[in-house]
């Protein structure tokens, strides 16, 4: 059986110091490691990269899936991952979901990779 990995809150950016300061600990390689993961799928990547560049700042499941070339639940479940992570946040409405990134939470990350990036 796989070997699940704990569960932690990733709604909040990630906020530990950066890793090129130091060792750092369990909970904060966790906390880094789920979230690269989240995004760790070339799929996942252009996602991100449509709802980075979008211009009207918010995207719905049926128009990602178009662009991409995959199936709406296919997207649906990459964005699922994507939102657990904290990458994205999503609103409903009416019959339509959007989607857009959450540029806070990808500098945090950025931040905690390379604090002299950015």
């Amino acid at each position: 059986m796989p070997k699940a990995l704990p569960v932690i809150d990733m709604s909040a950016p990630v906020c530990c110091p950066p890793v090129a300061a130091g060792p750092v600990d369990d909970a904060a390689a966790l906390e880094v490691a789920l979230r690269l993961k989240a995004i760790a799928d070339p799929v996942r990547v252009k996602l991100m990269s449509l709802l980075l560049t979008s211009a009207t700042g918010a995207e719905n499941s049926g128009e990602l899936a178009a662009v991409v070339g995959v199936s709406e639940s296919t997207v649906s479940h990459h964005l699922g991952q994507l939102r657990t992570a904290g990458l994205i946040e999503s609103e409903r409405r009416g019959m339509n979901t959007f989607h857009r990134a959450r540029r806070d939470a990808l500098s945090a990350l950025c931040l905690v990779l390379d604090p002299n990036c950015c």
